[in-house]
């Protein structure tokens, strides 16, 4: 960002005089509350740092309970604003806050470094030393330690006369700024994972067409039978180490039969045959089993890719993709998906069976989710006996919607605790207590 532009937004903000919240809603995004007209972004991604506004608010991708987050929330949520001001004339902004205790006021100041590669957010106490930053930088990396304790050390006046950009209208450029950049993140991660889910559907799709034929494998069965019962008949006929049989048929035909060559004894030909038809039978049995599976798993996929194209946001597909869990022993059950929102652990069923699992494990407490009057996907809202907010509610129920319908439309989703959900046949239920929340899908 120009340090021409990040002067005139400093003039901008002189007005604030609170922070009502400041959060961290992605991993390199700070969000600052001042008042309802004054909600600021500031995105310290190294190399393409920047600071906005936006007309529809940007949601968390999740909840950030790191040592920074912390100290962040502890000294800057619901602060009064002394100052803002533009640190020795460099990309640096500096605000100073405080917060008023029963015996003294406590004052902090957080630094935003627009600095190329060294960008960065630092808290410091009122003699410039580092309670916290989102990035620490040792003594290997640079000569300004970036380091809980240290003494910060000032970066080095800039070497020229940066060049003057004035901007017609500060929030107008904020609003533009924050609708461009939304829009390219999400083209781009809409490319990204639209091609991640499209390389496992078309290998599902490439399995599924690879399927035997149900009917074929039935009449392979029955003549299989056939010929058992054939060679049954024709005892008498048959000779030992024979490769090919010619029978006669009930209706005084003659057909050939291919045998194996090391079977000896005649009366084991029928043997053969039977053991044969039994493997396709049991095979034809579990064909359709591996269809349905594979069936539901292309669909299951085909929602993923749906919603993916039709997000408005990056949240509502960084919500699809929750992070991987390090050191996890626990093999996750690949019968349901899990997904994260605001804290609160979401399943999915993917399926029938996904489904079945979710209603059989989960708690009293938790919260269910079905549509009204169709077949739908199950979700799950874990709940550990905390409330849910109406956020996480509606989020579960877009879930429930989206994984279930590809048309635009508005629907019903009936939730209530899983104690009052009684299973009668399979993944079909019937709920008592239940209340309803309207899902609009675009």
């Amino acid at each position: 960002m120009k340090l021409s532009h990040l002067r005139q937004i400093v003039d901008f903000m002189q007005g604030v005089k609170h922070i009502n919240a400041i959060h961290r809603i992605g991993d390199s995004v700070i969000k600052i509350v001042f008042d309802r007209d004054n909600v600021f972004y500031f995105n310290m991604q190294k190399g393409n740092a920047y600071i906005s506004k936006c007309k529809n608010e940007v949601r968390r991708s999740k909840v950030y309970n790191a040592p920074f987050d912390v100290i962040l929330s502890k000294r800057f949520n619901r602060a009064q604003v002394d100052s803002i001001e533009l640190y020795k004339g460099d990309k640096i902004i500096r605000m100073k806050a405080s917060i008023s205790g029963a015996y003294k006021s406590e004052s902090t100041w957080l630094q935003f470094e627009f600095t190329g590669k060294t960008t960065n957010v630092i808290i410091l106490d009122e003699n410039e030393v580092i309670l916290e930053a989102l990035r620490h930088v040792d003594a290997f990396s640079s000569y300004r330690i970036i380091k809980v304790g240290q003494e910060l050390v000032a970066p080095p006046a800039l070497p020229f006369e940066p060049k003057e950009y004035p901007l017609d209208d500060v929030e107008v450029f904020l609003l533009e700024t924050c609708e461009k950049e939304q829009s390219q993140r999400l083209r781009s991660l809409q490319k990204q994972k639209a091609a991640f889910i499209t390389k496992k559907l078309q290998k599902l799709e490439r399995l599924y067409a690879k399927l035997d034929d149900e009917v074929v494998l039935t009449q392979e069965v029955e003549q299989l039978q056939h010929y058992g019962n054939l060679v049954l008949s024709n005892l008498h006929n048959i000779k030992p180490y024979q490769s090919v049989l010619k029978l006669q048929d009930y209706d005084g035909s003659v057909v050939e039969v291919e045998i194996d060559p090391k079977i000896s004894v005649p009366s084991r030909y029928s043997d053969y045959l039977f053991r044969r038809a039994k493997k396709s039978k049991q095979k034809v049995k579990n064909l359709y089993i591996e269809r349905e599976s594979l069936a539901g798993k292309i669909k299951h996929l085909k929602h993923f890719l749906d919603i993916i194209e039709k997000a408005k946001d990056v949240a509502s597909i960084n919500l699809l993709f929750p992070p991987r869990q390090q050191m996890k022993k626990e093999k996750p059950n690949e019968s349901y998906d899990v997904f994260w929102v605001e804290g609160y652990k979401i399943l999915l069923g993917k399926s029938e069976k996904g489904n079945i699992a979710l209603l059989e494990n989960s708690r009293a407490k938790d919260i269910w989710f079905h549509m009204r009057d169709r077949p739908s996907a199950h979700v799950i809202v874990v709940t550990d006996k905390k409330n849910i907010p109406e956020s996480v509610i509606h989020e579960a129920a877009g879930l429930c919607v989206d994984f279930t319908m590809f048309e635009n439309g508005t629907y019903l989703v009936d939730y209530t605790q899983r104690r009052n959900v009684a299973i009668q046949d399979g993944a079909n239920v019937h709920y008592v207590d239940y209340k309803t929340v309207d899902i609009i899908k675009y």
